[in-house]
C-alpha cells in the first residue's frame, strides 16, 4: 500500500556513477505535491541523469528516490501509470491529426478512457484538432506533446525543455498551458534553459552543478539572497561618462554598443550618478534601472550561463 506523504518526489542522498565519472554526487531534495519545481543546470551537470532516475529509466548507484511514496527501483510498474513525460523535441506521425495523435497515444498507453476533447481543450488546440501533425508550428507541436503526456491523467508531469527552439510568442502560449496544469493541481517537474521560464512558472528552483545541488529556494528568494543589488544601464554614452562614474566611486562595465552597466547597492546611487554626469557636462541617450534576475543568480553561483542545446538532444550526463 502506498504511504501518504506531502511530497510527490523525495530524493535522499542520491549518487550515480558511470565508471570513473561521478554524474550525481550525494544530492537530496523534495518536491511537494501540486508545485512546479524547476531543475536547472548546464549540460553535463547531472540534471538529466537525476530526472531519468526519478522517472525509473535509470537505476541509482546509491541513495533512495521515492515517487508518490514508492521506491523507484522497486515499484516501477506501479509508478509509470501515474506519471506523464514530455521528452525534449516531442515528435509524432506526420499525417495523423491532432485528435488522432492523442487517440493513438491513449491506446498505446492503454488509457482507453482518456478525455480526448478535454485534453485538446487544456492545451488550447480545439481549432487545430483536424490538422495533421506535419502542418503544426513548433509551438503547437509542443502543446500537443503536453496533451500526450497527460493522456493517463498523471499526478506528476515531467517536462524536459518544453519551449526549446520556440519563438517568444509560442513560448508564452506554452507557458499558459503549464500554468493551467499548475492550477489543476498537477505536480510539474520542469527542466529548462530559460531563466525567465523558471522565474515565471516555478514555485521552487534547484540549481545543480557538477553533480551537486548548490542552491534551492523560490526564484524570488534566490534572487534576494544572491543578488541584492540593482543595475543601472546607460545607453549610447559619451566616452567621458565612464571617468565621471569612476570618480565618484562606482565601476562601470562596457558592452559593444557604447552602453555601460553599473552595479548599485542603494536606490539613491542612481540619482548620484545622474547628477554627476549632468554636472560634468556629459550626456547619454537613455537609461534603465532594474533588479537582477534568476539568470544573473545562476551565473554568479555556477560561473556558467545556461545555453540552449542546438541539437535539441538529451545527452548522457
Amino acid at each position: 500500500m502506498t504511504k501518504e506523504t506531502e511530497y510527490a518526489i523525495e530524493v535522499d542522498r542520491l549518487t550515480k556513477r558511470y565508471g570513473e565519472l561521478l554524474a550525481v554526487n550525494d544530492i537530496s531534495f523534495t518536491v511537494r505535491k501540486g508545485e512546479v519545481f524547476a531543475f536547472l543546470g548546464v549540460n553535463g551537470a547531472g540534471k538529466t541523469t537525476t530526472v531519468e532516475i526519478i522517472e525509473t529509466i535509470r537505476t541509482p548507484t546509491s541513495g533512495k528516490v521515492s515517487l508518490l511514496g514508492m521506491d523507484v527501483t522497486k515499484r516501477k510498474r506501479d509508478i509509470v501509470p501515474r506519471i506523464g513525460v514530455l521528452p525534449q523535441g516531442f515528435n509524432s506521425f506526420d499525417r495523423i491529426t491532432v485528435r488522432e495523435t492523442i487517440q493513438y497515444y491513449s491506446r498505446l498507453f492503454s488509457c482507453r478512457n482518456s478525455d480526448v476533447d478535454g485534453l485538446i481543450e487544456i492545451v488550447d488546440l480545439k481549432e487545430k484538432s483536424k490538422e495533421q501533425f506535419k502542418d503544426l508550428s513548433g509551438g503547437l507541436k509542443q502543446r500537443l506533446g503536453i496533451a500526450v503526456a497527460l493522456v493517463n491523467d498523471p499526478e506528476v508531469v515531467f517536462l524536459d525543455e518544453p519551449t526549446t527552439g520556440l519563438d517568444p510568442r509560442a513560448r508564452r502560449e506554452v507557458w499558459k498551458v503549464l500554468l493551467g496544469l499548475k492550477n489543476k493541481g498537477k505536480t510539474v517537474f520542469l527542466t529548462t534553459h530559460y531563466m525567465e521560464e523558471a522565474e515565471l512558472l516555478a514555485d521552487r528552483v534547484a540549481i545543480i552543478a557538477k553533480g551537486k545541488i548548490i542552491a534551492m529556494d523560490s526564484p524570488g528568494q534566490l534572487i534576494e539572497d544572491n543578488a541584492n543589488y540593482m543595475v543601472l544601464k546607460l545607453q549610447s554614452v559619451e566616452e567621458r561618462v565612464s571617468g565621471i562614474i569612476r570618480k565618484i566611486g562606482f565601476e562601470p562595465v562596457h558592452d559593444n554598443h557604447r552602453n555601460i552597466k553599473v552595479r548599485l547597492e542603494h536606490t539613491d546611487d542612481v540619482q548620484k550618478i545622474l547628477n554627476a554626469i549632468k554636472e560634468g557636462g556629459a550626456s547619454f541617450l537613455g537609461l534603465d534601472v532594474r533588479k537582477p534576475n534568476l539568470e544573473e543568480v545562476f551565473l554568479k553561483l555556477t560561473g556558467e550561463t545556461l545555453q540552449e542545446d542546438p541539437a535539441g538532444e538529451r545527452g548522457t550526463e
